[in-house]
């Protein structure tokens, strides 16, 4: 966890330094990104909030994006992802938006990811997603690298 909170510290300063906010959505990743976040002093002057879009249900009430407003996109995609974001931006009314959806293991997921599967997105004045697949079946071990891809990602989508 501290290895997240320090990533966590490098963003907190660029987001105070510009004045900027950011809200979360994540999946697989359970909270740990929101987490690494929120154990900066200070984060109520960029963190808006988070959810665990775990299950659909949670997804239709967290970020009001039922099955409907995704058309043919499926869970553990990059559009999914990105999807995610900027619902929860959105929602929210931050700059920036992560969001993280995938396979934390043992197994794979009903879609046929494996284990170690995440996609990871950023919407804001820049959008991206990518692709992280660990290697591993290790559930906890995963899960802390999804939060840490996810966190380098903004941070790298936040440099000039």
């Amino acid at each position: 966890m501290n290895d997240l909170i320090s990533r966590a510290e490098r963003l907190a300063l660029l987001l105070q330094d510009r004045r900027e906010t950011v809200a979360v959505a994540e999946s697989s990743a359970g909270g740990l990104i929101s987490a690494a976040l929120l154990a900066v002093p200070g984060a109520s002057a960029y963190f808006l909030g988070g959810a665990v879009v775990y299950t659909y249900a949670s997804r239709e009430v967290f970020l009001d994006l039922p099955q409907a407003g995704l058309g043919e996109i499926r869970p553990a995609t990059e559009a999914y992802a990105l999807r995610l974001a900027q619902a929860v931006r959105q929602r929210l009314g931050a700059t920036w938006a992560l969001a993280e959806t995938g396979a934390t293991g043992p197994t794979g997921n009903r879609y046929g990811d494996s284990a170690g599967h995440a996609c990871l997105a950023v919407a804001g004045p820049v959008e991206r997603a990518v692709t992280l697949e660990t290697g591993r079946q290790d559930r906890f071990a995963n899960m802390l690298a999804f939060a840490a891809a996810a966190l380098d990602l903004l941070t790298q989508s936040m440099a000039p």
